[in-house]
Protein backbone atom coordinates (compact mmCIF):
# COMPACT_ATOMS: atom_id res chain seq x y z
CA UNK A 1 0.00 0.00 0.00
CA UNK A 2 0.99 3.63 -0.48
CA UNK A 3 1.94 5.69 2.56
CA UNK A 4 3.54 9.09 3.14
CA UNK A 5 6.51 8.45 5.41
CA UNK A 6 8.45 10.68 7.76
CA UNK A 7 11.89 9.08 7.99
CA UNK A 8 13.78 12.01 9.55
CA UNK A 9 12.70 14.96 11.68
CA UNK A 10 13.40 17.54 8.99
CA UNK A 11 9.85 18.78 8.51
CA UNK A 12 7.20 18.20 5.81
CA UNK A 13 9.67 18.73 2.96
CA UNK A 14 11.41 15.47 3.88
CA UNK A 15 8.29 13.28 3.53
CA UNK A 16 8.37 10.60 0.85
CA UNK A 17 5.70 8.38 -0.70
CA UNK A 18 6.58 4.71 -0.36
CA UNK A 19 5.06 1.25 -0.62
CA UNK A 20 4.56 -0.61 2.66
CA UNK A 21 3.08 -3.96 3.66
CA UNK A 22 -0.62 -3.80 4.46
CA UNK A 23 -1.44 -3.55 8.19
CA UNK A 24 -2.42 -6.67 10.12
CA UNK A 25 -5.28 -6.02 12.57
CA UNK A 26 -5.06 -6.80 16.25
CA UNK A 27 -7.85 -8.67 18.01
CA UNK A 28 -10.13 -5.67 18.46
CA UNK A 29 -9.02 -3.65 15.44
CA UNK A 30 -10.69 -2.88 12.14
CA UNK A 31 -8.88 -2.26 8.87
CA UNK A 32 -9.93 1.03 7.32
CA UNK A 33 -9.34 1.91 3.68
CA UNK A 34 -8.53 5.59 4.10
CA UNK A 35 -10.18 7.96 1.61
CA UNK A 36 -9.55 11.37 3.19
CA UNK A 37 -7.14 12.78 5.78
CA UNK A 38 -7.62 16.10 7.56
CA UNK A 39 -4.29 17.92 7.92
CA UNK A 40 -3.43 20.28 10.77
CA UNK A 41 -0.57 22.54 11.77
CA UNK A 42 0.33 19.84 14.29
CA UNK A 43 1.36 17.65 11.35
CA UNK A 44 4.12 20.14 10.52
CA UNK A 45 5.29 19.98 14.13
CA UNK A 46 5.22 16.20 14.47
CA UNK A 47 7.44 15.86 11.39
CA UNK A 48 10.00 18.05 13.19
CA UNK A 49 9.78 16.25 16.52
CA UNK A 50 8.22 19.33 18.12
CA UNK A 51 4.75 18.01 18.92
CA UNK A 52 3.51 16.54 22.21
CA UNK A 53 3.39 13.09 20.57
CA UNK A 54 6.73 11.80 19.28
CA UNK A 55 6.24 8.55 17.35
CA UNK A 56 9.19 6.37 16.48
CA UNK A 57 10.63 6.80 13.00
CA UNK A 58 9.51 6.06 10.37
CA UNK A 59 5.85 7.04 10.69
CA UNK A 60 3.06 8.58 8.64
CA UNK A 61 1.53 11.91 9.72
CA UNK A 62 -2.23 12.49 9.61
CA UNK A 63 -4.38 12.45 12.74
CA UNK A 64 -7.88 12.70 11.26
CA UNK A 65 -9.16 10.07 8.87
CA UNK A 66 -12.34 9.16 7.06
CA UNK A 67 -12.80 6.05 4.97
CA UNK A 68 -14.60 2.74 4.66
CA UNK A 69 -14.37 -0.42 6.73
CA UNK A 70 -12.50 -3.16 4.90
CA UNK A 71 -12.66 -5.67 7.74
CA UNK A 72 -14.08 -5.58 11.26
CA UNK A 73 -13.30 -7.72 14.32
CA UNK A 74 -15.73 -10.56 15.00
CA UNK A 75 -16.33 -9.08 18.45
CA UNK A 76 -17.88 -5.88 16.98
CA UNK A 77 -21.44 -6.18 15.68
CA UNK A 78 -21.76 -2.46 14.94
CA UNK A 79 -19.30 -2.37 12.02
CA UNK A 80 -19.63 -3.94 8.59
CA UNK A 81 -17.45 -3.93 5.46
CA UNK A 82 -18.12 -0.92 3.23
CA UNK A 83 -19.40 1.23 6.11
CA UNK A 84 -18.27 4.89 6.14
CA UNK A 85 -16.42 5.80 9.33
CA UNK A 86 -14.16 8.47 10.80
CA UNK A 87 -11.58 8.42 13.58
CA UNK A 88 -8.90 10.41 15.36
CA UNK A 89 -5.70 8.35 15.23
CA UNK A 90 -2.92 10.71 16.47
CA UNK A 91 -0.71 9.80 13.49
CA UNK A 92 -0.53 7.19 10.76
CA UNK A 93 -3.48 8.39 8.71
CA UNK A 94 -1.61 9.34 5.54
CA UNK A 95 -1.70 5.80 4.15
CA UNK A 96 -4.04 3.75 2.01
CA UNK A 97 -4.98 1.51 4.94
CA UNK A 98 -4.72 1.69 8.71
CA UNK A 99 -5.58 -0.63 11.61
CA UNK A 100 -7.78 1.20 14.14
CA UNK A 101 -9.34 0.16 17.44
CA UNK A 102 -12.93 -0.61 16.48
CA UNK A 103 -14.36 1.15 19.51
CA UNK A 104 -12.90 4.48 18.36
CA UNK A 105 -14.62 4.45 14.94
CA UNK A 106 -17.60 6.71 14.43
CA UNK A 107 -20.15 6.00 11.66
CA UNK A 108 -20.61 8.76 9.09
CA UNK A 109 -24.13 9.59 7.84
CA UNK A 110 -24.59 8.73 4.17
CA UNK A 111 -25.03 12.36 3.06
CA UNK A 112 -21.84 13.62 4.75
CA UNK A 113 -18.86 13.65 2.34
CA UNK A 114 -15.74 11.84 3.53
CA UNK A 115 -13.63 14.94 2.85
CA UNK A 116 -15.81 16.92 5.26
CA UNK A 117 -15.87 14.22 7.96
CA UNK A 118 -12.07 13.95 7.80
CA UNK A 119 -11.71 17.56 8.93
CA UNK A 120 -14.08 17.55 11.90
CA UNK A 121 -12.19 15.83 14.71
CA UNK A 122 -9.47 18.25 15.80
CA UNK A 123 -10.70 21.82 15.31
CA UNK A 124 -14.43 21.21 15.69
CA UNK A 125 -13.90 18.54 18.33
CA UNK A 126 -11.80 20.97 20.34
CA UNK A 127 -14.47 23.65 19.99
CA UNK A 128 -17.19 21.26 21.17
CA UNK A 129 -15.13 20.03 24.12
CA UNK A 130 -14.06 23.56 25.03
CA UNK A 131 -17.34 25.39 24.72
CA UNK A 132 -19.76 22.66 25.78
CA UNK A 133 -17.82 20.49 28.24
CA UNK A 134 -15.34 22.95 29.77
CA UNK A 135 -16.99 26.32 29.22
CA UNK A 136 -20.62 25.25 29.77
CA UNK A 137 -21.66 27.89 27.25
CA UNK A 138 -25.35 28.71 27.44
CA UNK A 139 -27.84 30.15 24.98
CA UNK A 140 -27.66 33.95 24.95
CA UNK A 141 -24.21 34.19 26.55
CA UNK A 142 -21.31 36.11 25.01
CA UNK A 143 -18.10 34.35 24.04
CA UNK A 144 -14.87 36.05 22.94
CA UNK A 145 -12.76 34.00 20.51
CA UNK A 146 -9.10 34.93 19.96
CA UNK A 147 -7.22 33.90 16.84
CA UNK A 148 -10.68 33.92 15.34
CA UNK A 149 -9.62 33.73 11.68
CA UNK A 150 -7.58 30.54 12.17
CA UNK A 151 -8.94 27.03 11.88
CA UNK A 152 -9.53 26.63 15.62
CA UNK A 153 -11.04 30.09 15.91
CA UNK A 154 -13.42 29.70 12.98
CA UNK A 155 -14.62 26.36 14.34
CA UNK A 156 -15.24 27.93 17.76
CA UNK A 157 -17.28 30.72 16.17
CA UNK A 158 -19.42 28.25 14.24
CA UNK A 159 -20.03 26.00 17.25
CA UNK A 160 -20.82 28.96 19.53
CA UNK A 161 -23.40 30.23 17.03
CA UNK A 162 -24.98 26.76 16.83
CA UNK A 163 -25.20 26.92 20.63
CA UNK A 164 -27.04 30.25 20.20
CA UNK A 165 -24.38 32.42 21.79
CA UNK A 166 -23.16 35.86 20.77
CA UNK A 167 -19.59 35.86 19.43
CA UNK A 168 -16.97 38.61 19.61
CA UNK A 169 -13.95 37.76 17.43
CA UNK A 170 -10.42 38.99 18.16
CA UNK A 171 -8.32 39.22 14.98
CA UNK A 172 -5.12 40.92 13.88
CA UNK A 173 -6.11 42.51 10.55
CA UNK A 174 -9.12 43.81 8.56
CA UNK A 175 -8.77 40.82 6.21
CA UNK A 176 -9.00 38.40 9.13
CA UNK A 177 -11.97 40.35 10.49
CA UNK A 178 -13.84 39.50 7.28
CA UNK A 179 -12.95 35.82 7.66
CA UNK A 180 -14.27 35.79 11.24
CA UNK A 181 -17.43 37.61 10.18
CA UNK A 182 -17.99 35.10 7.38
CA UNK A 183 -17.73 32.32 9.98
CA UNK A 184 -20.57 33.96 11.91
CA UNK A 185 -18.98 36.37 14.41
CA UNK A 186 -21.36 39.12 15.53
CA UNK A 187 -18.60 41.64 16.29
CA UNK A 188 -14.84 41.82 15.81
CA UNK A 189 -11.98 43.59 17.60
CA UNK A 190 -8.62 44.30 15.98
CA UNK A 191 -5.68 43.44 18.24
CA UNK A 192 -2.91 44.51 18.75
CA UNK A 193 -3.76 48.18 18.56
CA UNK A 194 -6.81 48.34 20.81
CA UNK A 195 -7.66 48.09 24.51
CA UNK A 196 -9.23 44.62 24.64
CA UNK A 197 -10.80 45.05 28.05
CA UNK A 198 -12.41 48.36 27.08
CA UNK A 199 -13.61 47.03 23.73
CA UNK A 200 -15.20 43.91 25.20
CA UNK A 201 -16.81 45.94 27.97
CA UNK A 202 -18.21 48.40 25.43
CA UNK A 203 -19.63 45.63 23.23
CA UNK A 204 -21.31 43.93 26.21
CA UNK A 205 -22.83 47.04 27.77
CA UNK A 206 -20.27 46.96 30.57
CA UNK A 207 -21.06 43.44 31.78
CA UNK A 208 -18.11 41.62 30.19
CA UNK A 209 -17.72 38.27 28.44
CA UNK A 210 -19.25 35.11 29.85
CA UNK A 211 -16.66 32.89 28.16
CA UNK A 212 -13.26 33.56 26.58
CA UNK A 213 -11.96 30.93 24.13
CA UNK A 214 -8.27 31.83 23.95
CA UNK A 215 -6.24 30.29 21.15
CA UNK A 216 -3.32 32.74 21.22
CA UNK A 217 -2.19 33.44 24.80
CA UNK A 218 0.42 36.18 25.01
CA UNK A 219 -0.42 39.73 25.95
CA UNK A 220 -4.12 39.35 25.07
CA UNK A 221 -4.79 36.96 27.94
CA UNK A 222 -4.63 39.28 30.95
CA UNK A 223 -6.78 41.92 29.27
CA UNK A 224 -9.41 39.31 28.50
CA UNK A 225 -9.38 37.93 32.04
CA UNK A 226 -10.05 41.50 33.16
CA UNK A 227 -12.89 41.64 30.61
CA UNK A 228 -14.70 38.61 32.06
CA UNK A 229 -18.17 38.97 33.49
CA UNK A 230 -18.99 37.88 37.03
CA UNK A 231 -18.48 34.08 37.17
CA UNK A 232 -17.01 34.12 33.68
CA UNK A 233 -15.03 31.19 32.29
CA UNK A 234 -11.61 31.59 30.64
CA UNK A 235 -10.69 28.66 28.39
CA UNK A 236 -6.98 28.03 27.74
CA UNK A 237 -6.92 26.48 24.25
CA UNK A 238 -3.47 27.29 22.86
CA UNK A 239 -0.57 29.69 22.55
CA UNK A 240 -0.39 30.65 18.87
CA UNK A 241 1.37 33.89 19.85
CA UNK A 242 4.31 31.81 21.06
CA UNK A 243 4.07 33.25 24.57
CA UNK A 244 2.57 31.51 27.60
CA UNK A 245 1.12 34.26 29.80
CA UNK A 246 1.62 34.60 33.55
CA UNK A 247 -1.56 35.91 35.15
CA UNK A 248 -2.37 37.46 38.56
CA UNK A 249 -4.77 34.96 40.13
CA UNK A 250 -6.50 37.64 42.18
CA UNK A 251 -8.31 38.63 38.97
CA UNK A 252 -10.19 35.31 39.05
CA UNK A 253 -11.02 35.71 42.72
CA UNK A 254 -12.42 39.22 42.28
CA UNK A 255 -14.75 38.07 39.49
CA UNK A 256 -15.73 34.71 40.97
CA UNK A 257 -14.31 33.45 37.67
CA UNK A 258 -12.64 30.22 36.65
CA UNK A 259 -9.89 29.21 34.24
CA UNK A 260 -10.01 25.82 32.50
CA UNK A 261 -7.56 24.01 30.28
CA UNK A 262 -8.91 22.58 27.03
CA UNK A 263 -6.72 19.53 26.34
CA UNK A 264 -8.88 17.89 23.68
CA UNK A 265 -6.46 15.12 22.73
CA UNK A 266 -6.23 13.86 26.30
CA UNK A 267 -9.99 14.18 26.81
CA UNK A 268 -10.54 11.84 23.83
CA UNK A 269 -8.47 9.19 25.63
CA UNK A 270 -9.98 9.72 29.07
CA UNK A 271 -13.61 10.26 28.03
CA UNK A 272 -14.22 8.29 24.81
CA UNK A 273 -17.99 8.35 25.25
CA UNK A 274 -18.02 12.14 25.64
CA UNK A 275 -15.87 12.42 22.52
CA UNK A 276 -18.22 10.12 20.60
CA UNK A 277 -21.24 12.18 21.66
CA UNK A 278 -19.57 15.39 20.49
CA UNK A 279 -18.58 13.85 17.14
CA UNK A 280 -22.08 12.48 16.58
CA UNK A 281 -23.53 15.94 17.29
CA UNK A 282 -21.15 17.50 14.76
CA UNK A 283 -22.04 14.91 12.12
CA UNK A 284 -25.76 15.45 12.76
CA UNK A 285 -25.33 19.21 12.27
CA UNK A 286 -23.44 18.62 9.02
CA UNK A 287 -26.03 16.11 7.78
CA UNK A 288 -28.82 18.60 8.55
CA UNK A 289 -27.04 21.41 6.72
CA UNK A 290 -26.55 23.47 9.87
CA UNK A 291 -22.75 23.18 9.87
CA UNK A 292 -20.71 23.59 6.68
CA UNK A 293 -16.97 23.34 7.36
CA UNK A 294 -14.92 25.20 4.77
CA UNK A 295 -12.44 23.10 2.83
CA UNK A 296 -9.84 25.37 1.28
CA UNK A 297 -8.25 22.69 -0.88
CA UNK A 298 -7.89 18.96 -1.38
CA UNK A 299 -4.61 17.36 -2.45
CA UNK A 300 -3.89 13.80 -3.53
CA UNK A 301 -1.59 11.96 -1.14
CA UNK A 302 1.17 12.28 -3.73
CA UNK A 303 1.09 16.07 -3.08
CA UNK A 304 1.28 15.87 0.72
CA UNK A 305 4.39 18.07 0.83
CA UNK A 306 2.53 20.82 -1.06
CA UNK A 307 -0.49 20.43 1.22
CA UNK A 308 1.51 20.66 4.44
CA UNK A 309 3.49 23.60 3.06
CA UNK A 310 0.28 25.66 3.00
CA UNK A 311 -0.12 25.02 6.72
CA UNK A 312 3.58 25.53 7.37
CA UNK A 313 3.41 29.00 5.79
CA UNK A 314 0.27 29.82 7.84
CA UNK A 315 -1.67 30.42 4.62
CA UNK A 316 -4.67 28.18 5.30
CA UNK A 317 -8.03 29.94 5.63
CA UNK A 318 -9.99 26.68 5.60
CA UNK A 319 -9.36 22.97 5.98
CA UNK A 320 -6.61 21.28 3.98
CA UNK A 321 -7.54 17.68 3.16
CA UNK A 322 -5.61 14.82 1.56
CA UNK A 323 -7.47 12.40 -0.68
CA UNK A 324 -6.38 8.83 -1.37
CA UNK A 325 -7.57 7.16 -4.55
Amino acid sequence: MKAALCKSLDGPQALSLEMLPEPIPGRDQAIIRVKAVGLNFADTLITRGKYQFKPDLPFSPGAEIAGVVESAPETDSQLSPGQKVMAYVNWGGAAEKIAVAAETLIPIPENVPLTVAAGLSVTYGTAMHGLRDRGRLKKGETVVVTGAAGGAGQAAIEIAKLMEARVIAVVSSPEKREIAKAAGADDAILFPGTDLKAEVRALTGGSGADVVYDCIGGEAAESLVRALAWQGRFLVVGFASGEIPKLPLNLLLLKGAEMSGVFWGESVRRDPEGHRANMCQLLDWVAAGRLSPRIQATYPIEKIVDALSVLDRREAKGKIVLTID
